[in-house]
């Protein structure tokens, strides 16, 4: 069954809680329409080179103070402890995008000498239906759309940023989770209180400014279903290829929970005991940064489809 989730105020918010009543109910394998504000709460297109536009109001300064968030969203069955499944069925960004580079503070951005003076933004025209962005300086790149946020609140009551990736997912922003993609989530709550937005047009392995292209979803189409598999952390089926996470402060950290992840999957779909997967994943498996600026850190392992084959020994 699909159920279109109108944007306004009932159905939008600003972070994660358990608190949250959910405004939508569905079954195991329904489908969930919906559009979204940018990020920042842009609802309407840029008005000049500074990005300035129209944003969606009234917002509450401190429960709407992250992402524009369209949820909670109860799965019926959901139980703490499972496996949810999101489907990515469709996605159509918006008209516009923008991307702003330095200007705040951030551990990056002092490092890089860019945290003070101005902020720079590239302000987009996009064209769904040619899959091109153009900025105000007349560069054009290739739209790879995706959720920046999809996942569910910490099992803790009370009021939770939007910006840290957790193990429930949230702000992965990892470009791979595309039209066709399958994100695996370990479920936090009873019900699931799924939540989604932060649309990005494009972005880059690290979002190294902390910006990808931010764009509203003019519709964004997802698939929740309940799953036997058993992720520690966040693993995703995309075409060819699966994916695992992992999230710290720690980049090294981070780094090692994804090739845990991938160890565990390897057993799993391959049935190779841990240090001969650990073998070959080092032949086969690649490590990609996620992104570098959501406070916790994220690396997701990359194993494709073609990968491995077998042959007879001797041949």
């Amino acid at each position: 069954m699909l159920h279109e989730l109108p944007f306004e105020r009932r159905t939008v918010h600003g972070h994660f809680s358990r608190d949250l009543s959910p405004v939508l109910t569905v079954d195991p394998g329904d489908s969930v329409a919906f559009s979204t504000a940018d990020a920042g709460w842009g609802i309407g297109p840029p008005s000049d080179d500074r990005g300035t536009r129209e944003h969606f109001e009234p917002r509450d300064p401190e429960l709407d103070a992250g992402h524009a968030l369209m949820g909670p969203i109860e799965v019926r069955g959901a139980r703490a402890g499972r496996t949810l499944a999101v489907r990515v069925d469709e996605l159509r960004v918006g008209t516009w995008g923008i991307t702003d580079a330095g200007g705040w503070s951030t551990p990056l951005n002092e490092r890089l000498g860019v945290a003070d003076g101005k902020t720079h933004t590239l302000v987009w025209t996009l064209d769904a239906a040619a899959g091109t962005g153009r900025d105000q300086f007349g560069r054009v790149v290739a739209l790879k759309p995706f959720l920046g946020v999809m996942g569910m609140p910490p099992p803790e009551p009370g009021v939770h940023s939007t910006s840290p990736p957790r193990r429930w997912g949230g702000n992965i922003d990892c470009s791979e989770l595309g039209v066709g993609a399958t994100l695996y989530l370990p479920i936090p709550v009873d019900g699931a209180l799924f939540s989604a937005g932060d649309g990005h047009a494009r972005q880059g392995d690290g979002e190294v400014s902390q910006l990808a292209i931010e764009a509203p979803m003019e519709r964004a189409q997802l698939t929740l279903s309940l799953s036997d598999l058993e992720p520690e952390n966040p693993i995703a089926q995309i075409d060819g290829a699966w994916l695992t996470f992992g999230f710290d402060e720690d980049l090294d950290e981070a780094a090692a929970q994804a090739v845990d992840g991938m160890l565990e999957l390897m057993r799993r779909e391959h049935g190779f005991e841990r240090r001969d997967a650990l073998a070959l994943a080092s032949v086969v498996v690649d490590l990609r940064v996620t992104q570098v600026v959501n406070g916790v850190q994220g690396v997701h392992a990359v194993l494709r489809d073609d990968a491995l084959r077998r042959v007879n020994p001797g041949t």
